[in-house]
């Protein structure tokens, strides 16, 4: 297995995103893994990518801070310049943030917070990476099932996937003359440290949410991470501009 494509997974220092570089890795990819100050986190990961038998480098990314993004693109493409890269391949925007309250109980700062990093800074840092994704590259952004079904005190968070979801339709039209494939994909109740790990670690609500899914359980983030080094292979090179849900089955 040859290592020629490389892919970015932001957030990759816990949960989905290492999940995802760890599959991508084990896939031949190699991996640039980006946290936002868990320098020990994305260092794990980075360890587990390789003993996939990957590659794998780390990086800073704050995707709340927008005006960082021109230092993080050219720290990118000095990376890319020591792998003998001039451009990368793949971009997994999985780095996000939910901040949950019924419609009284959310604050200005909440819906700020929640737009800005969920929104605003998957826009821009893809509108910052393009220039040096490849030609035939592919951007696959993290949404959640629920945009598909409802559930309390959700609202902020649901509305800025859907934003993210409607954002990867019209950006696979926008960059589909260079080849870029551009996807969303949704997670169902997924047992990672996500909202203080409640799915994870709260066997009520775990039963609670595994009677809600057509396979009666909870998922596990490789099967998440399974799923979009899938997406992001080339068995589905012809599939573009569209929300792919995986979430067992949940609230059909």
């Amino acid at each position: 297995m040859t290592m020629d494509r490389i892919a970015l997974v932001t957030g990759a220092n816990r949960g989905l995103g290492r999940a995802a570089a760890v599959a991508l890795a084990a896939r031949g990819v190699r991996v640039l893994v980006t946290h936002r100050g868990d320098a020990d986190g994305a260092g794990r990961t980075a360890e587990q990518v390789r003993a996939a038998g990957g590659a794998a480098a780390v990086l800073r990314l704050d995707i709340g801070d927008v005006s960082s993004f021109p230092s993080f693109a050219s720290a990118l493409g000095e990376q890319l310049e020591r792998w003998g890269a001039s451009r990368f391949d793949i971009l997994v925007n999985n780095a996000g943030v939910g901040i949950f309250g019924p419609l009284e109980g959310v604050t200005t700062d909440d819906f700020d917070t929640v737009m800005g990093v969920n929104v605003r800074g998957t826009f821009f840092l893809t509108q910052a990476l393009v220039p040096l994704l490849a030609r035939g590259g592919h951007v696959i952004n993290v949404s959640t099932s629920l945009t598909r079904h409802t559930s309390p005190a959700t609202s902020v968070y649901s509305a800025s996937k859907a934003a993210v979801e409607a954002l990867s339709r019209t950006l696979a039209a926008e960059l589909g003359p260079r080849g870029i494939r551009v996807n969303s994909i949704a997670p169902g109740p997924t047992a990672t440290d996500f909202n203080g790990g409640v799915m994870r670690d709260d066997a009520g609500m775990r039963q609670v949410l595994a009677g809600q899914t057509a396979l009666g359980r909870v998922g596990e983030p490789e099967e998440i991470g399974d799923a979009v080094a899938t997406l992001a292979s080339e068995g589905l090179r012809w599939v573009t501009a569209q929300r792919i849900e995986v979430s067992g089955g949940v609230l059909l």
